[in-house]
C-alpha cells in the first residue's frame, strides 16, 4: 500500500471525506473519495465505501471560489451547480498534485495584466470615437439629412424659440416685405435653392438671430432696433446663412445626440416624437464651436462682398450690442456666437467700398425698422 502522499499515478487512497453537491439538487452529501486513476466519489455504505456517484477526470478538475480552509472543485463535464469541499489539507494537496489543470481558468498575474490591458485599449477606443469617430460622423451624415426631416426639426425649434423669448411674430406688411427682400437677395448670392424659407421678425426685448434647419430665419426685434443700416443686419444674416449653409446645427445636433434620434425621425414613432423635441431644444439652445464660427464668417464676408458691400458694419453692430451689454441677457448674442477680437479684427480687415446698389432703398430700410410698430416691448 502507498504512502499518504503518493504522486500522482501511486495506487488509490480510499476513505478520504469530503461534502458533495451534485448541481442537481440541494442535497448536500458527505462523500468518500478515492485517488484512483480518476477521482471517484461515493457515498459511504458502511465500512466500505458505497457504489461510486460519479467520477472526475483529474484534468477536468477545476478550483472554485472557496473560503480560507476550504478546496472547493468542480468538473467541467459536471453540471455547473456541483461542487465538492475538502477540508483535509493533506488531501487536498494530494488531489491538486493529480490534477494538472485545476487553475486553468482562474485569474493569474499574466490574466490580469492582460485584462487591465484590454479595458485600456477599450477605453481608448472610446475616447478615439468620441474626439475622431462621432465628428467624423457628424460631418459626414449633417449633408445627409432629407429636407422633410430638417423642416420637422424647424417647425418644432421654431416653437421652441417663441415660447423662450416669449416673442410674437411682428406683422406689418410692408416691413415683412422688406425683410424677405433682404433675405432673398441673401439666398440668391449664397446659391441656396431652398424655395420653402422663411424669414420673420419676432417682437422681444433680447438681441439676436436665428437660421434654424428647413430654412427658417428669425430676427429678435431687439437686434433690428439696434441696427443703424440695412448692411449691418445682412451681415448678420449672411453670417446665420453660412450655419444654415453648412448645416451646423443638424453637424451639432448629431453629434450631441448620436444618431439614435435620427432613426426614430425616420421611423416616425415615439421615439420620433422625442427625438424631435430633443433636437428643438438642441437647436435653440446650442453654441457652435469656432471652426463653425469661422466658417460662417468666411460665408457671409464673401456673400457681402458678392453683393459689393463690406461686412464691416456687421461687426460694427455685435460691437455696439456686446460693448453696451458685456453679454449680460438671457440668449445675447454673445452666448451661441462669442464676439472675439480676432474675429472682430477679420471682419474690419475685409471691408471694401460699396461697390453694389443698396440692399434696400431708404423708404424700405424704414419699413423694416417699422415691422413691429412703434409700441414699446
Amino acid at each position: 500500500m502507498s504512502d499518504v502522499t503518493a504522486e500522482p499515478g501511486a495506487e488509490s487512497r480510499p476513505g478520504q471525506t469530503a461534502i458533495f453537491f451534485d448541481g442537481l439538487s440541494s442535497r448536500r452529501r458527505q462523500v468518500v473519495l478515492t485517488l484512483g486513476d480518476a477521482l471517484e466519489i461515493a457515498e459511504p455504505g458502511g465500512v466500505q465505501a458505497g457504489p461510486a456517484v460519479t467520477r472526475w477526470a483529474y484534468d477536468e478538475i477545476r478550483r472554485a471560489d472557496s473560503p480560507a480552509g476550504i478546496l472547493r472543485l468542480t468538473s467541467t463535464s459536471a453540471p455547473p451547480l456541483a461542487r465538492l469541499e475538502i477540508r483535509d489539507a493533506a488531501l487536498s494537496a494530494d488531489l491538486i498534485a493529480r490534477c494538472p489543470r485545476i487553475d486553468e481558468h482562474q485569474t493569474t498575474g499574466r490574466g490580469v495584466a492582460k485584462i487591465v490591458g484590454w479595458s485600456v485599449a477599450a477605453a481608448v477606443s472610446i475616447v478615439c470615437v468620441v474626439l475622431f469617430g462621432v465628428p467624423l460622423a457628424a460631418d459626414r451624415l449633417a449633408p445627409l439629412v432629407p429636407k422633410p426631416i430638417e423642416r420637422r426639426i424647424g417647425d418644432a425649434s421654431e416653437v421652441q424659440v417663441k415660447t423662450i423669448f416669449r416673442g410674437e411674430a411682428c406683422g406689418d406688411a410692408a416691413g415683412q416685405a422688406a425683410f424677405r427682400k433682404l433675405v432673398n437677395r441673401l439666398r440668391d448670392a449664397a446659391g441656396l435653392d431652398d424655395d420653402a424659407m422663411t424669414a420673420g421678425v419676432l417682437r422681444t426685448s433680447v438681441p439676436n438671430a436665428f437660421a434654424l434647419p428647413g430654412g427658417k430665419v428669425y430676427v429678435l426685434s431687439a437686434l433690428l432696433d439696434k441696427a443703424e443700416t440695412p448692411d449691418e443686419l445682412a451681415g448678420i444674416l449672411a453670417h446665420e446663412l453660412g450655419h444654415l449653409k453648412h448645416h451646423d446645427n443638424m453637424r451639432g445636433l448629431i453629434y450631441n445626440g448620436g444618431t439614435s434620434f435620427l432613426i426614430g425621425l425616420l421611423f416616425g414613432d415615439v421615439t420620433g416624437s422625442s427625438a424631435v423635441i430633443f433636437a428643438s431644444r438642441s437647436v435653440v439652445e446650442a453654441s457652435y464651436s469656432r471652426e463653425a464660427e469661422t466658417g460662417a464668417d468666411t460665408f457671409a464676408i464673401e456673400i457681402m462682398h458678392k453683393l459689393g458691400r463690406s461686412p464691416k458694419p456687421a461687426a460694427e453692430l455685435m460691437f455696439r450690442i456686446t460693448g453696451k451689454e458685456g453679454g449680460s441677457g438671457l440668449a445675447n448674442i454673445l452666448a451661441s456666437h462669442p464676439l472675439t477680437e480676432d474675429r472682430l479684427a477679420r471682419m474690419t480687415r475685409e471691408d471694401r467700398p460699396a461697390s453694389g446698389p443698396p440692399l434696400l432703398t431708404d423708404k424700405e430700410w424704414q419699413a423694416l425698422k417699422g415691422i413691429c410698430g412703434s409700441g414699446k416691448i
